[in-house]
């Protein structure tokens, strides 16, 4: 009977098979949140261009006169334009900026050519500008088509140089700010903004010279509403927020783009009479709106801020206000958890911030030895561009080879920033090297 038995038992597990032994899934390690850095690349405030210790920051602004580029139809001098570019990658810094043609108070950015050609000019006083600039005639075929060429030429020449963050189309109305108010049709009888025609051809060829550098508008608008070209609010928090309907997020609402921010950048400039008064406790500003909604509710990357620069800056507690709302701009990346083993990375990355980070760099992993000493890379496929805030994490792997490291070695994760000397990008978590951009994810020991 209990031959019977275990013969029955055999033949039973021959028919069936070995259980499979189910293999170890990743262990997951929570990594600890701290906030990011307010000087993390493409975000935060930044200074008109130069060379500024009182804030912290990864860009700063210029604006540029076309007439110092341009100085035939389909000729160019890009040597001022390289020189503030190198000046300011040389501190680290990207650039942010804009050509004009008309900037009330400055002597004319127009072409010396189209002048000399007869071009239709305009002289006004408002704006202290007292007919030092002029005013073109947007409609003349000469400069439609020159503003034509240079956009072609800049994006066929400047398209994904590390050494630029955004820019900002200009170029159309006082400042580069595509408005001629009060000579726009309704203050005053005289219009001197471009058709709807002329103004479509300028943003459609701004988006078929640019495919990596972002570009952004200063107004919502039909024309520009399904183009890869996002928006900046030049008077942040003063007409910002809605019901008003000349207010920046009531622009957002009527054209129907208040979600674009997903995908194109949010940027600008807080408004010049509210960048000092702002950080006051209480504010002391005569007239300002929430700066914490109007970054909700805009999802504002970058702004304009040289009054946190200029001068002695702020301090005390004003400066820690004012650094905090910088750090509440654009994207927050945080690993929330990893797992590290000797063939295979993996992490889960969550965006904390208010954007997500709208460019394609690319993640590098590596060991570092007992001595600190990067002794192995590994490149990956990952990138963090486009991760929502609010969302879950995105999850990351990447195979990894540590045969023939000796000893224990922690794995180390960047996001490189493709501009030699460029500020690093830093996660929010304390494990988080401030200075070389690496973040600690575990460690290794083969």
């Amino acid at each position: 009977m209990r031959r019977a038995l275990v013969a029955l038992l055999t033949a039973l597990t021959m028919a069936v098979g070995t259980p499979a032994i189910a293999k170890p899934g990743p262990r997951w390690t929570p990594l600890s949140y701290a906030p990011a850095p307010a000087d993390n690349p493409l975000k935060g405030f930044m200074p008109f261009a130069g060379d500024f210790q009182t804030f912290p920051h990864s860009m700063e602004w210029f604006y540029l006169p076309l007439r110092d580029v341009m100085t035939g139809p389909d000729q160019f001098d890009w040597d001022a334009f390289e020189r503030q570019l190198g000046e300011i990658a040389a501190r680290g810094h990207q650039g942010v900026f804009r050509f004009y043609l008309d900037y009330p108070g400055r002597p004319t950015g127009i072409p010396q050519y189209l002048l000399d050609q007869g071009l239709l000019t305009r002289p006004y006083t408002e704006f202290g500008n007292n007919g030092v600039s002029v005013a073109p005639d947007y409609s003349d075929p000469r400069l439609v088509a020159a503003l034509e060429s240079f956009i072609t030429a800049l994006g066929r020449r400047y398209d994904g140089d590390p050494r630029i963050g955004f820019i900002t189309l200009g170029l159309i109305g006082f400042w580069g700010e595509w408005h001629t108010w009060p000579y726009d049709g309704t203050t005053q009888p005289e219009n001197w903004m471009p058709s709807t025609e002329i103004l479509t051809r300028i943003l459609n060829r701004y988006e078929a010279a640019f495919n990596r550098t972002r570009l952004l508008a200063r107004y919502p608008s039909p024309e520009n509403k399904s183009l890869n070209i996002g928006y900046h609010d030049d008077s942040f928090a003063f007409s910002t927020l809605p019901p008003t309907s000349w207010h920046f997020v009531q622009q957002l609402i009527d054209v129907g783009v208040t979600e674009k921010w997903r995908q194109q950048p949010i940027g600008g400039e807080l408004r010049p009479e509210i960048q000092s008064c702002l950080w006051d406790e209480p504010v002391s500003c005569t007239q300002y709106e929430s700066f914490a909604e109007s970054v909700a509710q805009t999802h504002a990357s970058w702004l304009i801020n040289h009054a946190a620069f200029a001068g002695a800056g702020f301090s005390g507690d004003k400066l820690q206000r004012a650094v905090k709302a910088a750090q509440s701009l654009g994207y927050e990346l945080s690993v929330a958890e990893t797992a590290v083993s000797r063939d295979r990375v993996q992490v889960r990355v969550a965006n904390r911030g208010t954007a997500p980070f709208y460019y394609d760099w690319r993640a590098e992993l590596a060991a570092v030895d007992s001595k600190g000493r990067i002794v192995r890379r590994w490149p990956t496929p990952w990138t963090v561009a486009g991760i929502q805030p609010g969302a879950d994490p995105t999850h990351l792997s990447a195979r990894i080879n540590t045969h023939g490291l000796r000893g224990r070695h922690d794995i180390v994760l960047r996001v490189a920033n493709p501009m030699r000397g460029g500020v690093p990008l830093r996660f929010a978590n304390t494990s988080q090297d401030a200075g070389s951009g690496w973040l600690t994810l575990g460690s290794v020991n083969p």
